[in-house]
């Protein structure tokens, strides 16, 4: 499953915010991926997602493969969504 999302977060996804993205993406057991126009990262690897650079209004896919795929792309977007916050 995939889904596509722009970044409304004014600091875009970096270090402050990248590692609760991280510990999201690695309570799944699907293998979970976010792609850029030219990148794709490991979700579960600070240092892949960090490396991104993605800032505000950027397009960004997140893409789930596995047994919790849907659950996944859910809660991955939501956590965007809502500014990584609870």
């Amino acid at each position: 499953m995939k889904r596509e999302i722009r970044i409304t977060n004014v600091l875009g996804i970096n270090a402050s915010n990248a590692p609760r993205l991280v510990q999201l993406a690695n309570n799944f057991k699907s293998s979970v991926w976010i792609e850029t126009e030219d990148r794709r990262v490991n979700a579960k690897s600070l240092l892949g997602v960090i490396s991104l650079g993605v800032k505000k209004d950027m397009r960004i896919t997140i893409i789930a493969e596995g047994a919790d795929e849907n659950e996944a792309v859910e809660g991955l977007v939501g956590a965007i969504e809502n500014g990584f916050s609870d």
